[in-house]
């Protein structure tokens, strides 16, 4: 396919907010793609060349890419600017100066030389990679036409959102095979192990739906989490899973590490290797280079030659012999002074799943076969002074006075609380099922848990928080049946200082001009600034009540931040189903 025919759907997309067009749109345009064009397009949809887990960013500013313009349309910087400020839209001040400056090199390319620059232009790095940059995306305004280049300069800038998410693209692929979203959950399935869009559009064009049961996991491709369902008493557990085996449930940072003996060569000595380790948050996120002394300990730790386990780093004082608050472990997630910090407050990852091993998959595997497995995987004596990687402690449990008591030891230990496992349950890749089921204090007689929200947009202040450059910020949790995010409070108290000024911070590079098509809010409820989904706030509440003008239909009464949650991604908010069931309120 012609990448003018591509920027059509682009467009097409662009002007309408309903989720279920979109995917008619997105499947019609994947029913023209050849498996190698339907790999990246996908990426080039939400602006990016790979996908979010692999890091690679464009990494040109609005400047560099004003420059590449006006080198590519051989104007007037001072017209341009004019220009722009007047359209307040690059991708359109652009389209609008195309159409009356024709190129004699204008040719019509295909998606794949296009992506292919594109690619190039993302990965180029080091000394002169600016120029690079600048001159690849000159060449390509040069080359396309009007349409095309509208879109072409908003993929560096970020700004593509099409208003749909991954789960759309999954709803897509089922309705170009049958018309319907019925195969989403075979679909899906496959995703959460291999979390690349493109792969799993590129596979399911080239061998069909039922190739996607053979997909597994593959080391340094992350596997998407997952999550436990929450209880409050051991009465309620054992009835839910009965006999179990009970973990400790720490506070800390949850880390699936993936590892593979073998595989970096030495520039220094070509005949040598060292063990390369990956390690990533819950949100998919690389984060290997913030835990060198996990990455040293999985290194002298692991014996395995390849494979994928999960743990929780939690902040360990060896002289006080005890773990740190998660206030403190908190600290560690600097991204400078990592050396440094990595001193001050050590880490120790407390294993307790794993996923693959050495070319076995064990996600589909029971429980017991999955610990014992790990067990016999990692080096330890669990002794918390020497050792960074060990495994967590677990008992079998089948009355409720036992369970209490390891829930009353681990909150002793500054804990908070325990984890249940349903010794023959599986791993289920994104999931939140009953095989996991948490145990932690009750902190309110009405709510018992905290609540995940995405931050969407915010209020500037009056009085006292102008300082802070916002009054109030909405949050908002998942419609899971609608791929949307729906508003449950507007949140004006109960922060420090700190916090107000940390929030701020992270929301000002995240400013959006217009309310992304997914954000379903009243109009009681607008903001003065919107923001892309990409915080997440742990939210502690008094109660959940009954509310017509959040569009969740539910409010939190005296909400209040408890922390930011880096480790999470939008896609692990609290969903609405969640909050219906913590309330005391039916669906009806």
């Amino acid at each position: 396919m012609k990448f003018s025919e591509l920027a059509i759907y682009f467009d097409k997309i662009s002007q309408v907010s309903s989720r279920l067009e979109i995917t008619r749109i997105l499947a019609d345009l994947f029913k023209k793609l050849t498996p190698e064009e339907i790999e990246k397009v996908v990426y080039l949809l939400q602006g990016r060349v790979r996908p979010a887990y692999e890091g690679i960013d464009f990494g040109m500013a609005e400047k560099t890419i004003i420059k590449a313009i006006i080198s590519a349309l051989n104007i007037e910087k001072s017209y341009f600017e004019k220009e722009f400020k007047k359209r307040g839209d690059l991708g359109e001040t652009v389209e609008n100066f195309k159409k009356q400056y024709s190129s004699f090199e204008e040719k019509d390319l295909e998606i794949v030389e296009v992506y292919e620059i594109f690619y190039r232009l993302a990965t180029s790095s080091g000394v002169g990679s600016q120029d690079i940059k600048k001159g690849l995306l000159s060449q390509l305004l040069r080359q396309l036409d009007s349409l095309s280049s509208r879109f072409l300069v908003r993929l560096p800038t970020g700004n593509i959102r099409m208003g749909f998410s991954d789960m759309t693209v999954l709803d897509a692929y089922s309705w170009m095979l049958k018309g319907d979203k019925s195969l989403r959950p075979t679909i899906e399935k496959a995703y959460h192990v291999r979390p690349e869009l493109g792969f799993i559009g590129r596979v399911i064009k080239e061998k069909g739906i039922k190739s996607l049961d053979k997909i597994g996991p593959k080391v340094f491709t992350p596997i998407i989490m997952m999550r436990a369902e929450r209880l409050s008493s051991a009465a309620e557990i054992l009835k839910q899973i009965g006999k179990c085996l009970v973990e400790p449930k720490f506070d800390g940072f949850r880390l699936q590490v993936h590892f593979k003996k073998g595989s970096v060569l030495l520039r220094t000595d070509p005949l040598r290797t060292v063990p390369e380790v990956k390690l990533f948050s819950r949100s998919l996120e690389d984060v290997t280079y913030i835990y060198p002394d996990i990455v040293e300990g999985v290194k002298k730790q692991v014996k395995a030659k390849e494979i994928i386990f999960e743990g929780e780093a939690v902040g360990y004082n060896v002289k006080r012999k005890e773990f740190l608050p998660f206030q403190e472990t908190v600290q560690r997630k600097r991204k400078y002074d990592i050396e440094k910090m990595a001193k001050e407050i050590p880490l120790r990852l407390f294993s307790f799943e794993l996923l693959y091993k050495d070319g076995e998959n064990f996600i589909n595997r029971p429980f017991i076969e999955r610990r014992k497995a790990l067990e016999s995987s990692i080096a330890t004596k669990r002794d918390l002074l020497k050792e960074t990687v060990v495994i967590a402690d677990e008992e079998e449990v089948e009355n409720q006075e036992k369970l209490e008591k390891l829930f009353d030891e681990a909150l002793e230990k500054g804990l908070e609380g325990v984890l249940a496992k349903k010794i023959t349950g599986i791993y289920k890749p994104g999931a939140r099922e009953w095989n996991w089921i948490k145990y932690k204090r009750s902190y309110s007689s009405k709510i018992k848990d905290t609540i995940d929200c995405l931050v969407m947009g915010y209020d500037f202040g009056k009085g006292k928080r102008t300082v802070f450059g916002m009054g109030a910020f909405l949050v908002g949790l998942r419609d899971e049946k609608e791929d949307r995010f729906v508003t449950i409070a507007k949140i004006g108290t109960g922060l420090t200082d700190e916090e107000w000024k940390e929030l701020r911070i992270k929301s000002l590079e995240l400013r959006i001009k217009n309310k992304p098509k997914d954000y379903f809010v009243d109009k009681m409820m607008e903001c003065d600034v919107w923001i892309e989904p990409k915080i997440i706030v742990e939210i502690r509440a008094d109660e959940i009540t009954k509310s017509p003008v959040h569009t969740a239909g539910l409010a939190l009464r005296f909400p209040r931040l408890e922390r930011f949650r880096d480790d999470k991604n939008p896609q692990e908010v609290t969903t609405l189903k969640e909050l219906i069931k913590m309330s005391d309120f039916s669906t009806s």
